[in-house]
């Protein structure tokens, strides 16, 4: 667990997370509202050539092309709906992980389906200074730390 201090501080913590991400890896991200959540996926977009990752809660995902594409989703509004497996089954994110790192903000149980290998990050904001901790789950994140 590491403390972060102000957003340059997130955003800073999510390009050097993103300098180690590949195609097909899967990062959630979880906190509470206000919690750094966007800013964190805009350092991890920086780091993969992307500069104009913004919030997707009304549209539910984006998807910014390059030379390594990030699929950037919200799933705020689909844990609380009646079947969040299958919305988020309908954003079909499995036919883009090849070539794509995913990046879904509120990915709870329900997104932590789509792989056995993902990264898992929780944003406390509980004090004044956010603690960011991450767990990384199958042999790609074995070892991984902050």
């Amino acid at each position: 667990m590491i403390a972060v201090v102000t957003p340059a501080d997130m955003h800073a913590l999510g390009v050097r997370i993103g300098q180690s991400l590949k195609a097909g890896d899967l990062i959630l991200i979880n906190g509470p509202l206000g919690a750094g959540k966007t800013v964190l996926a805009q350092g991890l977009g920086q780091a993969l050539g992307h500069s104009d990752i913004t919030s997707p809660t009304f549209v539910i995902s984006r998807v910014h092309k390059g030379a390594l594409s990030l699929i950037h989703v919200d799933a705020y509004r689909l844990v609380d709906s009646e079947n969040p497996n299958l919305y988020l089954d309908d954003l079909d994110l499995d036919s883009q992980r090849e070539s794509a790192v995913i990046v879904i903000e509120w990915g709870g149980q329900e997104s932590a389906r789509l792989d056995d290998e993902r990264l898992e990050i929780f944003i406390d904001r509980s004090e004044e200074i956010r603690k960011v901790s991450a767990t990384g789950i199958g042999p790609r994140w074995q070892g991984f730390t902050l």
